[in-house]
């Protein structure tokens, strides 16, 4: 990571082209010169950041959603997500998003990691929460969100990865981190966590 090597520069921006300025995202190209002098052209996706959120019942059952993406005209199995509203703080969006597609709230969410899913050309920084505490609430989706709601064993999810069943990256790297999670909680026992927010519902 460029923190740990603060000798590290980076590319110097001379002009930036904006081709399309969506609901969600933007597309835009530079003109760069990056910090190995070659003078260059990149395409990028800028993204104002969104949310991931495992939901994980007392009984160990996992909160999924088998939603229709069009884009490879297919329905996949995903843990919800969605992008920050302007302003937004990433758990706040994380409890929405999670109450608007599934019909659930959590009393806790444990941050997992930060992570950058698809660094090559877009700035996209999704922030994953374990929920714990989940109560049924009210589903409201988008015009265009198509999803049915499932829940499945974790450790079946976990098999489900391996059997090609779930083939969403974002899903497949946030599950197997809440089951890091969990190994560790199991081995050091519960413990005060930082990253931890309890919220009423």
């Amino acid at each position: 990571m460029s923190a740990d090597k603060p000798f590290q520069k980076n590319a110097l921006v001379h002009q930036v082209h904006q081709h399309y300025q969506g609901t969600l995202f933007s597309f835009v190209s530079e003109d760069v010169t990056l910090p190995n002098g070659s003078r260059t052209e990149m395409a990028v996706v800028r993204h104002p950041g969104s949310t991931a959120v495992v939901p994980l019942f007392d009984d160990n059952m996992v909160l999924m959603e088998r939603q229709y993406r069009h884009a490879v005209q297919d329905y996949l199995l995903e843990i919800p997500a969605g992008t920050l509203e302007p302003g937004e703080l990433p758990l706040d969006c994380a409890g929405r998003e999670l109450e608007e597609e599934t019909g659930y709230v959590a009393e806790e969410f444990i941050e997992l990691s930060q992570v950058l899913m698809l660094p090559a050309y877009s700035d996209e920084k999704i922030f994953v929460y374990l929920a714990r505490g989940l109560k049924p609430s009210n589903q409201n989706l988008d015009q265009d969100e198509v999803i049915e709601v499932v829940k499945y064993p974790f450790d079946k999810a976990l098999n489900m990865i391996g059997e090609g069943h779930i083939a969403d990256a974002l899903t497949i790297l946030a599950l197997q981190m809440t089951w890091l999670y969990l190994q560790n909680e199991k081995n050091t026992g519960p413990m005060s966590n930082p990253r931890s927010t309890r919220s009423s519902i």
